[in-house]
């Protein structure tokens, strides 16, 4: 096991307007502000990390300003303090901090790649998986208008996407997924609420329980897992969890009270590599299938959700689409971009690491702010 010697750790605060603005239950994105994080080993070699914390604590309580600061005020330190380590060993290292798991998760993709560029493995292989090619869907943000809605979908279906989410909230639900059924009637279907209604909405539940969808995602509050056991009982349609499950034990919670059917599974929200590959583990014995999650990621967080979509328990479509799904003017901070493939696919990188290269001269313009900190190894 290959121990890493990490002596620098840099930060990058990035503003990359989106291609169009991206709505949700939380509201409506036009710019990702994004931390990217770098690790230079002992011969120069480096790694790369993205922090997926927005600009405002809306999904998560973590923002790019708060991960900046945990990263540089104790996550940096804790590093300093035991000198070389390995990604697996990470966590440990850094568990005297509670929460903040996305800026945990930042650091350890960093390191994660460094590892495999030092040893010249892929991701794919790190983690263990066994696919070269990872199927994949694409996110709908809420729209102004059905007829808008219905025109989006058909751009995405006729790109090749193979599995449609629909982003949804109260007065924005029924209506536009009937519309959209109706039109693509052959498309598979999943909506996600991003924890916006309640058990007392049921009535409008069990009408989008009529409609044939793969799954409904995170219908009630993040921290209502009863609530979510007692809905699962009610509804044929699968319940799947995101925000509610940011941890390896919240998993088994969830599991034990009945209130999933489904796990999103994004790195970032757990904590990182080692905490998912944990909870795949667990999901893989328990036979509760999964599929990776997105957060709007660049090229280079995008790459650490295709290695995970790899692994044998992700069963359903990933949110990992296209660069072009999300950045338009210059492009992307990777080559090559992520690109849509055969059967609404994209293929696994077979190089070290990432498997792309990272434009560094593009960051350099991107860049808002910048901090190399030194670390003192033992």
């Amino acid at each position: 096991m290959l121990e890493l010697e990490v002596k620098y750790l840099e930060l990058r605060l990035l503003s990359m307007k989106l291609k169009e603005p991206f709505t949700t239950s939380f509201g409506t994105e036009y710019v990702r502000d994004v931390v990217l994080v770098k690790v230079v080993g002992e011969g120069g070699e480096v790694g790369w990390g993205e922090v997926v914390a927005s600009s405002g604590p809306w999904y998560s309580y973590e923002t790019v300003v708060t991960a900046w600061h945990v990263i540089k005020d104790f996550i940096a330190p804790l590093m300093s303090s035991v000198g070389d380590l390995e990604p697996r060993e990470y966590p440990k290292v850094v568990s005297r901090i509670r929460g903040h798991e996305m800026a945990k998760a930042g650091v350890e993709y960093a390191l994660w790649d460094l590892k495999g560029r030092l040893e010249g493995r892929s991701l794919k292989e790190l983690f263990g998986g066994v696919r070269d090619r990872v199927s994949v869907g694409v996110s709908v943000g809420i729209k102004g208008s059905i007829e808008e809605l219905i025109k989006v979908v058909s751009k995405y279906v006729e790109e090749g996407y193979g599995r449609v989410k629909l982003k949804i909230k109260p007065g924005w639900d029924v209506g536009p997924v009937k519309a959209v059924k109706k039109e693509f009637p052959d498309v598979p279907l999943q909506v996600d609420a991003n924890a916006s209604y309640e058990l007392s909405d049921l009535p409008v539940l069990k009408e989008l329980d009529k409609l044939d969808l793969l799954m409904i995602e995170q219908p009630l509050h993040y921290k209502d897992l009863v609530g979510h056991a007692k809905l699962a009982k009610l509804l044929k349609t699968p319940i799947c969890l995101d925000e509610s499950v940011t941890s390896y034990r919240e998993f088994i919670t969830a599991y034990e009270l009945g209130a999933l059917s489904i796990l999103n599974l994004k790195p970032g929200r757990v904590g990182g590599i080692t905490e998912s590959l944990r909870i795949h583990e667990l999901s893989t014995y328990l036979g509760v299938p999964m599929w990776v999650g997105g957060m709007l990621e660049t090229g280079i967080g995008r790459a650490f959700l295709v290695a995970l979509a790899t692994l044998p328990n992700v069963r359903y479509p990933s949110d990992i689409s296209a660069s072009s799904r999300y950045w338009g003017e210059g492009g992307d901070i990777v080559e090559p971009p992520w690109t849509l493939g055969p059967n609404s696919t994209i293929e696994v990188p077979k190089g070290s690491g990432i498997g792309v290269e990272v434009l560094e001269d593009r960051i350099d313009r991107l860049s808002r702010k910048k901090l190399l900190i030194k670390l003192k190894t033992n």
